[in-house]
């Protein structure tokens, strides 16, 4: 089973390599990358292509590596003592499975997706350490070793938010998708507006660019950004000289789908001030 992308994405070379290795390795894929590159769809793309079931579990801030294993509900167990419910008298009752055990017991393999790791408390990746690497671990409550029946492909994504521990990162194969050329971005481009014509896609990918290499932006627009701009493009029937900026005004069309902040907006303000008074 090789991972070489879909028809719905478009995996570089290296992108390629690293999930085929990572699958060869029976590694976690640690993918690090800017937000909106595409790597929880990586994750989906890499289980439909390999025809395996997905498993997403969506880390937040306040998710405990526990979570990912079981849950037991001593309240739930505690009031249906109270009312004399025979349910007690099995603790399995009260115990949920987690994304990881649901994973472990599924009858074929699967794809595992944790999902912006670096959410979570600086502790959550050690405290799976042994569980990914082992591909097991005990259920207190029931006295039982919960053990994979089949090794899962599992998918680490990362906005780079906070450092990931040491001993975390050697058990991963990792890879950072680097923000796609403009060639790439093109093929990206196809997949999703086949029909666009060439001219305004050149110019609207030459005025992107500009954007994103403009010094002092603090937050670069992404993907799936230029994505949603694009949409909007061609929603409003726009021309390529209708992207083109001048000294008058250096903020793109439809701008807001590109920039997001206000201190990004202020800046091409004070360029095309600046342009004016210079020109």
């Amino acid at each position: 089973m090789r991972f070489s992308g879909t028809d719905a994405y478009v995996a570089s070379d290296d992108l390629t390599v690293a999930v085929n290795a990572a699958v060869a390795l029976e590694r976690p894929l640690l993918v690090k990358g800017e937000p909106g590159t595409g790597k929880t769809e990586l994750a989906r793309q890499v289980a439909r292509a390999l025809a395996m079931p997905l498993i997403e579990w969506h880390v937040k801030s306040t998710t405990r590596a526990a979570q990912g294993l079981y849950e037991y509900d001593a309240v739930s167990r505690l009031r249906d003592s109270q009312l004399g419910d025979p349910r007690v008298e099995d603790v399995r009752n009260y115990i949920r499975q987690g994304k990881l055990w649901q994973a472990f017991e599924a009858e074929g393999r699967v794809v595992l997706l944790i999902d912006e790791i670096d959410k979570a408390d600086i502790e959550f990746p050690n405290d799976l350490l042994q569980e990914l690497d082992r591909m097991e671990f005990f259920v207190y409550e029931t006295g039982e070793t919960v053990r994979a029946r089949h090794r899962p492909v599992v998918i680490i994504t990362s906005n780079n938010e906070k450092e990931l521990p040491d001993a975390f990162l050697r058990r991963c194969f990792f890879h950072y998708i680097r923000f796609p050329d403009v060639e790439t971005m093109r093929a990206i481009v196809a997949v999703h507006f086949p029909d666009i014509k060439d001219r305004l896609l050149t110019a609207a990918l030459t005025r992107f660019y500009e954007v994103r290499e403009t010094p002092g932006l603090k937050k670069k627009p992404s993907t799936s950004e230029v994505l949603d701009w694009l949409k909007l493009l061609l929603a409003e029937d726009l021309a390529p000289e209708d992207l083109q900026a001048d000294a008058r005004n250096l903020l793109p069309r439809l701008h807001g789908a590109l920039l997001k902040n206000e201190q990004d907006v202020h800046l091409f303000e004070r360029l095309a001030f600046m342009a004016r008074r210079g020109g």
